[in-house]
């Protein structure tokens, strides 16, 4: 059981302790679903491991405050502790702080000054073709309409404007079996990996700027296969690549560059998501900024579904309590000052408390 009543620190290590690896959310899916269905000021959905809950208030605008449910694979560090203000434990930064404050405001705020759709989603951990927000795009994008969109994921409390792209591609060398005791009738194709290690040892990342934020693009093997027997020289050897790209790139751009750094190699795409460029020009993004981050904001280095909202047509940012250098390490852990810092200033924000509530200029066409 959830107890949204409870304290956003403790809500955490709750949510912390049902574990959730990409493709077993369901557990915690249906103990959302429960604890925000016992809200009365909330109508609740589901779609798969996705729990949509929402305001209807007839307020001028709508905003959507999202977060993922699901974690990587837990390495021994599931249940969460607590030692020194720091809770520690699988997802506490990436992000089950996040959500724990999606839900203290989602059950806590009946009246916010603009109507909430909170979105809580599964499987964004993993390959783009699975993604809960994906699923829900495209069987209920009625849910996800807004005029403005915060991702939960974890900023160490900095406002994070856009995204970086991600791109996987199989880079593939040749060879020639034969028999290991007459390796020189062959042609080893694991040694020929070598060269392309040697590009990506070579490559040096961009570092654009792109709308006054500065981003860093990584270029790194994150697999290599090969093999076919311990007395066989192999005659084929796959080095996975995955590239982090700047906003200034589309995926057509990035591909592109891709095959020009491997030239001479066969080049597949496996996996690809869009960037999203930062916005933070836009009326409702500046006066997040204002009101949340005091006028401050960096470049989101890493992809998240900000870019899935762009593509909807809603303006997003990244904003939470977990520090992004932790996510995904096997000492994991959230600050829980932090926690609470960031439910202040949501609620701050969503109570109008905390700077002008945003109010677009009205449309003339109409």
């Amino acid at each position: 059981m959830l107890d949204l009543g409870s304290d956003v620190r403790g809500l955490t290590a709750r949510l912390v302790d049902i574990e959730s690896v990409s493709g077993g959310e369901r557990a915690l899916a249906d103990a959302i679903e429960r604890a925000l269905g016992a809200v009365g000021h909330l109508t609740v959905e589901r779609d798969g491991d996705a729990v949509v809950a929402r305001t209807d208030l007839g307020r001028p605008q709508r905003v959507v405050i999202a977060g993922h449910i699901d974690t990587v694979p837990i390495v021994a560090n599931v249940p969460s502790h607590e030692s020194g203000g720091r809770l520690y434990g699988c997802g506490t930064s990436d992000m089950k702080s996040g959500v724990a404050v999606q839900l203290k405001l989602a059950a806590a705020l009946a009246e916010p000054v603009h109507d909430v759709t909170y979105v809580f989603y599964d499987c964004e951990e993993v390959d783009a073709e699975r993604n809960g927000l994906r699923r829900l795009a495209r069987n209920r994008p009625d849910l996800l309409e807004g005029d403005f969109a915060v991702l939960m994921e974890p900023t160490g409390g900095v406002i994070e404007g856009g995204c970086q792209g991600t791109m996987r591609v199989e880079v593939t060398t040749y060879g020639e079996r034969a028999h290991s005791a007459r390796s020189w009738m062959g042609h080893n194709a694991i040694h020929e990996a070598g060269r392309v290690l040697d590009v990506l040892r070579a490559y040096a990342p961009r570092r654009p700027e792109v709308e006054g934020l500065r981003f860093h693009e990584g270029l790194n093997a994150v697999f290599v296969s090969g093999g076919v027997a311990g007395n066989v020289i192999p005659d084929e050897c796959v080095v996975t690549v995955n590239y982090r790209f700047a906003p200034d790139l589309t995926e057509e751009a990035a591909e592109a560059h891709l095959r020009e750094v491997f030239t001479g190699f066969d080049v597949r795409v496996t996996d690809s998501a869009p960037p999203a460029r930062p916005g933070l020009d836009h009326p409702a993004a500046a006066a997040f900024v204002q009101a949340v981050g005091a006028g401050q904001a960096r470049a989101k280095l890493g992809w998240t579904d900000v870019a899935r909202m762009s593509e909807l047509g809603v303006p997003a940012v990244n904003y939470g309590p977990g520090e992004p250098t932790l996510a995904h390490t096997r000492d994991e852990y959230v600050l829980l000052d932090a926690v609470v810092e960031a439910e202040q200033r949501m609620t701050g924000w969503l109570t109008g408390a905390a700077g002008a509530p945003f109010r677009p200029e009205p449309d003339d066409s109409a």
